[in-house]
């Protein structure tokens, strides 16, 4: 199965870009994580730099796409923000969320997982078939019924966390299918949230129709992001993976 990835990271509005990411593959997987980080001062940034970092570290360490290898690798990425909450106390109360993916090349199978409001989308046949739930106050009302769903974009209150990685106390991550079965032209999407505030799901599934290629869809998606950019616009990543398989294309 052939991987491809694009990807894009910009600091909206702000000053400095909270967001990181990064990937790392071998012969046989793929690793994506991507985070959004938070509490002010450059904290945010040391806070998601760490997490990548952690996460990549120990996807290399053991590049294994298991449910209990993501679950891992995020607990790395917590206790690495925890560990530099307490060497660094200006850093204190720096966070970060965190949404990984690994896939599986040679089997033809994923696995994802995170924290807090950075979110993963999969499409298949150009439609979402999944996607993450947020650990936020606001995706709990919209689960209880007091607000619907495309309300919550909109929300001043929309940031406010239930988990996150440097907090020991709320912490604790969604991990996925133990084994996701892939199929040809399956694309997944990791974003920030200053990404997926801008672009409702039916506009994604359009965009991604009239789109030529994945990548072109990325652009597509990053204009209509540009077009709400303001001063106040946060931070805005994110990292697209689609997969092709040569034995069933056209099948």
């Amino acid at each position: 199965m052939d991987i491809k990835i694009s990807v894009l990271s910009k600091p909206g509005g702000r000053a400095v870009n909270e967001d990181a990411y990064g990937c790392w593959s071998n012969r046989s997987a793929c690793f994506c994580v991507l985070s959004d980080g938070a509490g002010g001062h450059k904290g945010g940034a040391v806070a998601s730099r760490l997490a990548v970092e952690h996460a990549l570290t120990w996807f290399r360490l053991r590049p294994e796409c298991s449910a209990e290898c993501v679950a891992q690798a995020i607990q790395a990425a917590n206790a690495a923000v925890v560990d530099a909450q307490r060497e660094m106390p200006e850093y204190g109360d720096m966070r970060a969320t965190i949404v990984v993916l690994a896939l599986d090349s040679e089997r033809g199978t994923a696995v994802w997982g995170h924290v807090g409001d950075s979110r993963l989308y999969c499409f298949r046949g150009q439609r979402i078939t999944f996607q993450t739930r947020d650990h936020s106050v606001l995706q709990g009302m919209v689960d209880a019924g007091y607000m619907q769903l495309e309300d919550l974009r909109h929300s001043p209150q929309r940031s406010v966390l239930q988990a996150a990685l440097g907090d020991a106390k709320a912490f604790g991550p969604c991990i996925g299918p133990s084994s996701f079965p892939l199929k040809d032209g399956d694309v997944f999407l990791l974003c920030t949230d200053g990404f997926w505030e801008h672009l409702d799901e039916p506009g994604m599934e359009r965009s991604l129709h009239e789109a030529e290629s994945p990548h072109a869809w990325l652009d597509r998606m990053e204009v209509a992001v540009r077009a709400q950019e303001s001063r106040q616009q946060d931070n805005y990543s994110a990292v697209l993976v689609a997969c092709q398989d040569f034995s069933m294309a056209g099948a």
